[in-house]
């Protein structure tokens, strides 16, 4: 049977999904350049060719993961009301809904993120670009016409924690996303 050849947009994608699989399957540490060369059933040379290093795929998977994760932010915030309730939960059924889409593995991708200098800049440079579009979303909701950066850490400690609380099991997915959605809604209106 002849392999069929993918395109490089196609492969890309390939390894990303194989990537998340083998971290779902294997852990995070177990990610390395020739491991998934081995899973995808291809030459690593040509995983290197996409990825120059582990840090370089663990930083693909954190960004493919914060692409989707904007997405469904954008998704659910055109399906709410344009109230603080509706922005609320907009964002915590988006928050906690990637991580849950996503599953455990995004635990330990984010872990390795954070065991390099240059993995962590680009997990907080993603991050802040996503609570700067959250804060723009319930600024107009605050009483002060602002939203203090302690706040907005508050929110998304909170939306870590409870994220992370719901892909163990701990709390149903229901309990995660309404507790953030109403500790949002109480930091917002008391700004």
């Amino acid at each position: 049977m002849a392999r069929t050849r993918l395109s490089r947009a196609d492969r890309y994608d390939q390894l990303v999904e194989m990537s998340w699989a083998l971290v779902r399957a294997e852990g995070a540490d177990a990610l390395t350049l020739g491991r998934l060369a081995e899973r995808a059933g291809v030459a690593k040379p040509v995983v290197y060719s996409h990825f120059a290093s582990r840090a370089a795929l663990l930083a693909a998977l954190f960004s493919e993961f914060d692409d989707r994760q904007k997405v469904m932010l954008e998704e659910y915030r055109e399906a709410t009301a344009e109230t603080l309730d509706g922005r609320a939960n907009a964002i915590a059924n988006s928050y906690v809904g990637c991580a849950l889409a996503q599953g455990r593995e995004l635990v330990g991708v984010l872990a390795a993120l954070e065991g390099s200098p240059e993995l962590e800049q680009v997990k907080r440079e993603s991050e802040h670009a996503y609570f700067e579009r959250c804060r723009e979303m319930l600024v107009p909701f605050g009483a002060s016409g602002e939203l203090a950066q302690s706040s907005m850490t508050a929110i998304f400690g909170a939306a870590e924690a409870l994220s992370r609380a719901a892909v163990a099991g701990m709390l149903s997915p229901d309990e995660a996303k309404g507790e953030l959605a109403a500790l949002i809604v109480a930091v917002v209106g008391r700004t």
